[in-house]
């Protein structure tokens, strides 16, 4: 049977691998000579801050794994530099495409481009053909028995665990890649320096070979997850995260795995990210205001001094000092932690959540706006299935319940490593003289804590009840 397209353009985007890649399958099923794209997105490039953003590393160092690979199939990647809406279209034309496949994304900004794509697209005769790839159910697939989406999360992971059907919804994509054809003369350089960025060290490999094996290494300990995921110092989580954002596992192939391995609680984590991309789908607005509406003119009294203090890591509250810490050295957040600075953050230092929320968005390394955004919302009692606002978190008791030994502190707060395992959790009540022999002078070499959680939390309790109230 003849096949619809005689060539088509691949457009990559949050799919940097070459295996179980819907778009990709789809193209190279549909049309006789294929080609990938990659567009470096100028319009994404501005907005960031830091010539050295260790996401830009992560990408092209996994462009450059996807190149290597396609010229192994006398292919190669196109990567272009500038707005895809004028270059995905230029592309289309001189390559003589008939169509451009890629896999949809749900962010707001992201789906006024391919809307815009689409049109220009059109003007030419040519298709925009959009697939779902990121996620296994999108906005509009899991709904209540009221046709309306779910608010609230537990609900929701019962009817999408319900609905699955790993032969349909996780089915392997992997594309024939016999189809591809030589690219040299659409080649650019692409390298960091060439758009305007520097290298930065990296926690993980980039790239669909590192994921694929962080993966298959992580489902070995998958079913001791739900036992050990809490815990900072050790390695229970599958590190996964970054590797998901970018496309370089395959959710599907997650999906499988963790039903192989009859891990429910990781699979449950996976279905909390497809949450988020539901809210943000069905409630664009959320990006810049709280999803509750009575929170939405709730003014924060907290200071810049404090401010200050969180995004640097000298609170004194070590639980939140060691997560900042660490943060600010590698990207990269335990989750555990993210609630507990998060909390931290709106409910004893009482400042806004958008500020949280815009500090993660310029350095995690596996960010993602829905996540973010939910998360963070989740922490400050404004979003869906939010934490109570009466529920705040202690935060010298999940440092003792979930680093016990101190081997998170201690790895990020060495001034504090000759505390006991009891003491490092809170030196402020520690004897002068133990203090002493530990080389520590609070104020000096560690600071003292900068508010009282009794008292803040009585305060922030008070801020959101007259809020829920007006």
């Amino acid at each position: 049977m003849p096949k619809p397209y005689q060539r088509a353009l691949c457009w990559v985007r949050r799919d940097l691998r070459l295996y179980d890649h819907r778009p990709l399958a789809e193209a190279c099923a549909q049309a006789n000579e294929v080609a990938l794209v990659f567009i470096l997105d100028t319009q994404i490039l501005s907005q960031l801050k830091d010539q050295d953003d260790r996401r830009i590393t992560f990408i092209v160092d996994s462009l450059q794994e996807m190149d290597d690979r396609l010229r192994q199939q006398g292919s190669g990647l196109i990567v272009l530099h500038g707005d895809p809406v004028d270059l995905i279209p230029d592309l289309a034309e001189r390559f003589q495409a008939d169509a451009v496949f890629t896999g949809k994304d749900y962010e707001p900004l992201a789906k006024a481009r391919d809307a815009e794509v689409k049109k220009r697209l059109s003007h030419s005769g040519k298709q925009l053909q959009l697939f779902k790839d990121q996620v296994i159910f999108e906005a509009g697939e899991i709904l209540n028995q009221s046709g309306q989406p779910f608010r609230v999360f537990t609900p929701y992971s019962k009817v999408w665990k319900t609905n699955l059907n790993p032969t349909r919804d996780a089915a392997d994509w992997t594309p024939n890649l016999e189809v591809l054809t030589p690219i040299d003369e659409w080649k650019e350089e692409w390298s960091l320096e060439k758009i305007g960025f520097r290298r930065n060290d990296l926690w993980l490999t980039p790239g669909e070979a590192a994921g694929r094996k962080r993966l298959a290494d992580f489902s070995d300990q998958m079913s001791d997850y739900a036992k050990t995921r809490d815990f900072p110092a050790q390695s229970g989580t599958s590190g996964l995260s970054v590797h998901l954002r970018f496309g370089t596992v395959s959710i599907r192939d997650c999906v499988r795995c963790a039903l192989d391995q009859r891990a429910d609680k990781w699979l449950t984590e996976l279905v909390w990210r497809e949450f988020y991309q539901d809210i943000l789908a069905h409630n664009p607005n959320v990006v810049s205001e709280t999803y509750q509406e009575p929170y939405r003119n709730l003014e924060y009294p907290g200071t810049e001094d404090h401010w200050v203090a969180w995004c640097e890591g000298k609170t004194g509250f070590p639980i939140v000092d060691a997560a900042m810490r660490c943060f600010n050295a590698t990207g990269w957040m335990h989750n555990r932690l993210r609630m507990i600075v998060a909390s931290f953050l709106t409910k004893d230092l009482l400042l806004d959540y958008r500020k949280g929320e815009a500090y993660f968005a310029r350095f995690l390394l596996d960010f993602d706006l829905a996540s973010n955004n939910g998360g963070w919302q989740w922490a400050a009692s404004t979003g869906v299935d939010a934490q109570p606002y009466f529920r705040i978190f202690n935060p010298i008791l999940q440092s003792h319940k979930f680093d016990p030994e101190g081997r998170f502190l201690r790895a990020w707060l060495p001034e504090l490593k000759e505390l006991s395992n009891d003491d490092i959790h809170w030196p402020h009540e520690v004897k002068e003289f133990d203090l002493l022999a530990a080389g520590i002078a609070l104020g000096d070499n560690y600071p003292h804590p900068i508010v009282n959680h009794s008292v803040q939390r009585d305060l922030a309790v008070k801020l959101l009840e007259s809020a829920r109230r007006s």
